[in-house]
């Protein structure tokens, strides 16, 4: 088996609910490739004894229809158990038919379960009347409803009637923590710098998958090019992927969503005008599924007053790989098909300005781990009010005012905290930057302003003597 790194806490999740006598229903969703599928085998491995049954769905495609579907189901049960093949023309027929060859302590993986459900409109009914045979019958087994579609897996299992009161697990599975995705790379031989590993991770995100695609021979830049910047590259391709395989025909329209996100936060309002959007509530639903789906995160305005959420959110990319596609892979695709490999690592670099692009690329990054910036700065979760970027819009009382990360937490103080990646050492002038923000920023009596700096290049003697910052954190150290 590959590689298999951290969901300690889904492992054992999972293992509690095995324990149960009967058969126990668990639903795994997140986004592509994150390893959803991985936790149950890697599950199923630990639990030797247990009988493991893997059945994936095709995707949806030219061609493919729910009979290809059944088709395809019953090659991989007649793999995975001797048995005359046969065609057959409902899934109650089939399932029916799987069920005959469960036995006590099986766990089963319906993999892509969205896929499965293909053009065919009562998959949930019959796959609901099935499980509760199953239940009726089968003294103790571990049934698992798996897909990266987390809308239709939202709507169609989670919030149906057909399987309310059913359901005795839900995993979301998100990416992986900043240390534990260093830790899968370095298990597989990479030997970059801190500085190198962040421009690998602010480009891939946790997600495991990208990341055991990186060759460990390569450095970071390399690796960039070889991925990014070649005709045929693993990420020149999945962005289409993606979009194909999880929104069919709609995924231009969630393209063009998140192509007005890519510069930054923008409200639902913002969204609308860009795209000249009709006022109803379809966009909040297509905003609401690619939330669901992992590419874009809401931050609710708060008003730092009265400690309470407004009525307006913020919408930003949350996936690092989805906007370095949009700003950097895509506006250049038409280059990358014609030059391929004829582009040098500082041709790129010129292109793209990839030293600018990795600065938001860690932000994202950065926001994606919050546990670890509030560990960081000793806020515990229970006692952060409210946290995210912010952003003051420009009034007459007011200066316009955008903060990378801000936490306002039980004890009235307000956390105003500072990213920045670069090689070079940071000066006096970052000070003055974020006294810049400070003075800008209304602030309601009784509250304390807290500046903090994250950084990855170093700071002057002269910043660490200062004692302007309440603290100064290398995030080189995360990935420990």
């Amino acid at each position: 088996m590959k590689t298999f790194v951290g969901r300690k806490l889904e492992l054992e999740s999972l293992k509690s609910a095995y324990r149960k006598e009967g058969a126990t229903l668990v639903v795994v969703n997140g986004r592509r490739r994150t390893g959803k599928s991985t936790l149950i085998k890697t599950f199923a491995a630990q639990n030797h004894k247990a009988r493991y049954w893997h059945f994936s769905a095709l995707a949806p495609g030219v061609g493919v229809d729910a009979q290809m579907q059944r088709d395809h189901f019953c090659s991989q049960l007649s793999h995975l158990q001797p048995m005359a093949q046969a065609s057959y023309t409902d899934w109650s027929l089939l399932l029916h038919e799987f069920a005959k060859y469960i036995s006590r302590g099986d766990i089963i993986l319906f993999d892509e379960i969205s896929w499965m459900a293909h053009e065919d409109p009562a998959f949930v009914s019959k796959l609901k009347v099935w499980w509760d045979w199953i239940v009726d019958t089968q003294p103790h087994c571990l049934i698992v409803f798996c897909g990266s579609v987390s809308t239709w897996i939202e709507e169609n299992i989670l919030k149906s009637t057909a399987f309310f009161g059913r359901i005795s697990l839900t995993i979301t599975l998100r990416p992986l923590s900043l240390s534990e995705s260093a830790h899968l790379l370095r298990s597989r031989g990479f030997k970059g710098s801190p500085y190198d590993m962040f421009r690998v991770l602010a480009l891939c995100g946790g997600i495991p998958w990208y990341l055991e695609h990186i060759d460990p021979h390569l450095m970071g830049e390399e690796n960039i090019k070889k991925l990014c910047f070649q005709r045929n590259g693993l990420l020149v391709l999945e962005f289409d992927r993606i979009f194909n395989d999880l929104f069919g025909k709609q995924g231009s329209t969630y393209k063009k969503i998140l192509d007005n996100l890519k510069n930054g936060t923008l409200s639902l309002a913002e969204i609308r005008d860009k795209l000249a959007y009709a006022h109803s509530g379809t966009l909040s639903m297509l905003v609401k599924h690619l939330e669901t789906a992992g590419f874009i995160a809401k931050t609710p305005s708060w008003s730092l007053k009265t400690e309470s959420e407004g009525k307006q959110s913020l919408y930003r990319i949350d996936d690092p790989y989805i906007r370095f596609y949009l700003k950097a892979i895509a506006p250049n695709m038409s280059k990358i098909e014609r030059d391929n490999l004829t582009l040098s690592v500082n041709q790129i670099e010129h292109l793209i300005g990839l030293d600018i692009q990795m600065g938001l690329q860690v932000e994202i990054l950065l926001l994606q781990n919050r546990a670890t910036l509030l560990h960081s700065i000793g806020v515990d979760s229970i006692d952060c009010r409210f946290d995210g970027p912010y952003r003051q819009s420009k009034t007459t009382r007011s200066r316009g005012c955008q903060i990378d990360y801000l936490v306002q937490s039980r004890a009235k103080n307000l956390y105003l905290c500072e990213f920045k990646f670069q090689r070079k050492v940071l000066g006096v002038e970052i000070i003055d930057e974020v006294k810049e923000k400070m003075e800008r920023l209304s602030v309601p009596k009784g509250l304390g302003v807290v500046p903090v700096l994250y950084h990855l290049g170093g700071v002057s003697d002269t910043v660490v003597s200062s004692d302007f910052f309440y603290r100064i954190i290398d995030i080189s150290d995360f990935l420990s």
